[in-house]
């Protein structure tokens, strides 16, 4: 809680020190991974309340399945998943013990820290729009974007860079709606690679932010005319590049941010917040359990899209029945592409980023 506090405090200000975002992506990794070994910890009793819970489901085809879930656990299972636990357990609170020894340095320099201005209800009315986690990495974009740049500077260049639906449109669309970043341009032009040549030539020769968005790499010679138009009536602009193709950061005037997909604590905070809404999962035991399985193999498609949607289904309907019977035929769909394809669903609706 001591953890969770500082983090939100340091989302709601703008931090430009690089090791207090350091210190920041420490902080929130401690969180969300203490979050989960408190989870497994707090519903670890449920196993040790009954012997079994069978779960008939019916499929599309309209036969039984039934998933027997052993709850009575045997001495030596007992044993050694009471000591993982404590390991576990262990692990986590050293992790949260080096995340808080320097934490009253940070608080004291945060204190120092501009305070964003916020309209009191958007998080309410925008809750499909938000941005979960990236701390570090909204606070670098949002530096870049308010340094101030002489008029007659050449476009500043921050090239952002990562996977398939890990969230580069929506961090870049989150900073934009910040209100010093909108009082900082005239206009934000948003472009793509197939077009950033002609358009770009729409540009007013006022301070601009330039967003392109890239599927394929470009050459050399195009960036190099683009450019040169932009050392002409794009002077002081600032440039965003958005992009699976890690070649791309080239262009950059400083350093890239490379986003990578949330790791699995962070996904399962987001999934069961999501999953659970506004209904405690204390009072969802059983629930809780599938859905770590659920968010495990979510994980594994690396797609916040495909979560949002199964998190959306499943909040409609708080059944055992349904959860489990959702999660086998996700678990059936993987295993029937693997065998077919030889790899992963997900990797034959995106390539890999390179």
């Amino acid at each position: 809680m001591r953890v969770s506090m500082v983090v939100e405090e340091a989302d709601a200000r703008y931090i430009t020190n690089s090791g207090m975002l350091l210190q920041l992506k420490m902080l929130s990794e401690a969180m969300y991974r203490g979050y989960r070994v408190l989870d497994t910890s707090r519903y670890r009793t449920l196993q040790d309340s009954a012997c079994f819970d069978e779960v008939s489901i019916k499929d599309s085809s309209s036969s039984s399945i039934y998933l027997a879930i052993p709850l009575k656990r045997s001495r030596t299972t007992t044993e050694k998943d009471d000591k993982a636990m404590c390991l576990e357990s262990l692990g986590a609170l050293e992790s949260l013990g080096v995340a808080i020894a320097n934490m009253a340095e940070f608080v004291l320099l945060l204190g120092g820290c501009e305070r964003m201005s916020r309209r009191p209800y958007d998080i309410y009315l925008y809750t499909d729009n938000f941005m979960f986690g990236r701390h570090a990495e909204k606070q670098k974009l949002l530096s870049f974007l308010l340094q101030h740049r002489p008029a007659g500077d050449a476009p500043a260049i921050l090239p952002i860079i990562g996977g398939a639906k890990v969230g580069k449109k929506t961090l870049v669309t989150h900073v934009c709606g910040d209100e010093r970043v909108r009082s900082c341009f005239s206009s934000v032009l948003h472009l793509s690679g197939d077009s950033f040549l002609r358009h770009g030539r729409t540009m007013s020769g006022m301070k601009t932010l330039v967003v392109i968005e890239f599927a394929s790499d470009v050459s050399d010679h195009d960036w190099k005319n683009f450019h040169s138009f932009l050392l002409t009536k794009g002077r002081g602009s600032h440039i965003n590049i958005i992009s699976r193709i890690q070649r791309l950061a080239r262009f950059g005037s400083v350093k890239p941010i490379f986003l990578s997909v949330l790791s699995y604590d962070e996904w399962r905070y987001l999934f069961k917040t999501l999953a659970f809404g506004s209904v405690d999962p204390a009072e969802h035991p059983r629930l809780l359990k599938i859905a770590d399985e659920v968010a495990r193999q979510l994980h594994t498609q690396g797609s916040l899209v495909a979560t949002n949607a199964y998190a959306d289904l499943l909040r409609r309907n708080l059944n055992a029945q349904f959860w489990h019977c959702l999660l086998d035929k996700g678990i059936r769909m993987i295993k029937r592409n693997i065998a077919m394809y030889g790899v992963h669903p997900s990797m034959l609706i995106e390539p890999r980023w390179t």
